[in-house]
């Protein structure tokens, strides 16, 4: 498993980034999420258990057709059970169906968890784990071996902790990972165990898996590089079980930036806020603007001494270019900020265009605005390419929405659906009226629009809804609070998102679907 970083990452978003509270993936939610850290350029991808349940499955067959240019993806599974041989171990055998080059496999550390969870004797877990990596060794597997509970074990028992990872080396184990999978280990701590086993067994490739229990995840995951593992573990946007995961998007950073360990293709580097958020969006969780080096306060100087200094001499407010991590200086009480990146996406429609452009002035005043009313575009590209037209000139609608009324009857009848939606659209001179029955508001409204518009645009029975989010941008305002609706739509061949926002979440869903639809023709014009 060699590669040409420094320091591989392995991220775990769809396995223990899934089970942060409220975290829940579809299988095409997985699917987007594997491409996209793939396009980061991340080692291994730690896709899930595919024996645990039937989409993981599902998943591990229909990634098999992705085109995956940089990552490895891995399954994940758990040493044999009790008592059973290894062959006949049907968790294993699923991981043997997942057909991945890679497998991760986590075993006990922990005396008290081998005696109290496990309930086998020590020894018998020293054979789980070494049955286990060599079966799946001798199937052509390479096996990256998470030591659970490795810190807790070592502060109870060292002896023993350090048994299960000399036993998980001599079965076979390319990598041995020490995860401090509660959380509650100190930096001191980490250093101490990481130092010991590094000398210990100095022909073993180490990593690490933290979690931030204690807020200290990315501390430890450094100090655990530091003495000299090359393997990292966490999620891309840091969400996980309990508190977390160590976050990627904050480690690799300081790995590259400050350490000049390398984690990604060259280049790569400068999307990691753009990914990030394209991942926190397909999850529905809210990045935090002061997330260090990818969030919107990160590069924030407000007016006075900061701002003053900064315009100066960059380096004196700032640790590193905003630019190398894609992100932008943000001058709060200033103009500036933000035109330059504008500039270059908008020079994809007009190559012409320069950040001091009128056009992407307007356009930057505008985004600002819209984004102080709730408007993300992150993701939500065929929204902003709606909105770079219309400053452009370039924009004419294709239709208009002359009325629309949705209802929802509870409890619903039992022959029919519980909503229904009428629809009255202009397309040029001419007037259509639809409506159209749904299982919930926004697809009875989606329905009825599409049948309108068929008549004009028949390309439209191609298109159908994919995914739909509802976020709610300051919840203080209870049920009277803005929400920011993202769709996801599709024709087949490719997909798209659009946003919408209104404190009316069946109108932030019209302008969502809208933008959608309009993006849907436009191509269609385009490729015409």
């Amino acid at each position: 498993m060699k590669n040409n970083f420094d320091i591989e990452v392995l991220d775990t978003t769809l396995r223990d980034g899934a089970q942060g509270e409220g975290i829940s993936f579809s299988l095409r939610d997985k699917l987007a999420i594997t491409e996209t850290l793939d396009e980061l350029g991340v080692t291994f991808i730690e896709a899930g258990n595919p024996g645990s349940n039937p989409k993981d499955m599902e998943y591990f067959r229909q990634a098999a057709s992705i085109n995956l240019k940089n990552a490895k993806l891995c399954a994940f599974g758990s040493t044999r059970k009790k008592g059973v041989k290894a062959c006949d171990d049907m968790q294993l055998r699923s991981l043997l169906n997942a057909e991945t080059e890679v497998v991760v496999i986590f075993g006990k550390s922990w005396d008290l968890h081998v005696n109290e969870v496990l309930q086998v004797s020590l020894n018998e877990n020293l054979d789980m784990i070494g049955d286990t990596i060599s079966f799946l060794k001798a199937q052509g597997k390479k096996v990256i071996y998470d030591a659970e509970h490795f810190f807790d074990g070592y502060a109870a028992d060292y002896s023993y902790a350090l048994s299960t990872i000399q036993t998980a080396f001599g079965a076979g184990a390319a990598r041995i990972v020490l995860c401090d999978t509660n959380g509650g280990s100190i930096t001191g701590k980490i250093n101490t165990a990481a130092q010991e086993v590094k000398k210990l067994m100095p022909d073993t490739v180490f990593g690490i898996h933290a979690h931030n229990d204690c807020g200290l995840a990315i501390a430890n995951s450094i100090t655990a590089v530091q003495a000299g593992f090359i393997h990292v573990q966490g999620t891309l946007a840091g969400f996980g079980e309990r508190c977390g995961n160590t976050s990627l998007a904050a480690l690799i950073p300081t790995l590259e930036l400050k350490m000049a360990l390398y984690c990604l293709p060259q280049g790569n580097l400068v999307r990691i806020g753009e990914l990030t958020r394209r991942v926190a969006e397909i999850a529905n969780v809210i990045i935090s603007d002061d997330m260090p080096y990818i969030g919107t306060h990160a590069f924030s100087h407000k007016g006075g001494m900061h701002a003053d200094g900064v315009l100066k001499n960059k380096q004196s407010f700032e640790h590193v270019n905003p630019a190398a991590v894609g992100n932008n200086r943000h001058l709060l009480m200033s103009e500036v900020g933000g035109r330059a990146a504008i500039a270059e996406r908008v020079k994809k429609i007009e190559p012409d265009v320069h950040k001091d452009h009128p056009v992407i002035i307007s356009l930057a005043e505008k985004l600002k605005a819209l984004e102080a009313g709730g408007w993300a575009y992150e993701g939500a590209d065929a929204s902003f390419e709606i909105l770079i037209l219309r400053e452009l000139g370039r924009y004419k609608p294709f239709f208009n929405i002359e009325a629309y009324r949705v209802m929802s009857e509870h409890p619903k009848g039992e022959k029919i659906e519980c909503s229904n939606a009428w629809v009255k659209v202009l397309a040029g001179d001419q007037y259509e009226v639809a409506a159209a029955e749904g299982v919930g508001p926004v697809g009875a409204l989606d329905e009825a629009l599409r049948r309108a518009l068929t008549r004009f645009f028949p390309g439209l029975a191609k298109m159908r809804l994919e995914d739909y989010k509802v976020r709610v941008i300051d919840g203080k305002d209870a049920t009277a609070a803005r929400v920011r609706v993202l769709i996801e739509s599709t024709d087949g061949q490719r997909t798209w998102n659009t946003v919408g926002v209104s404190a009316d979440i069946l109108d932030a869903s019209r302008a969502a679907l809208v933008d959608s639809i309009e993006y849907m023709l436009i191509n269609e014009e385009v490729r015409k």
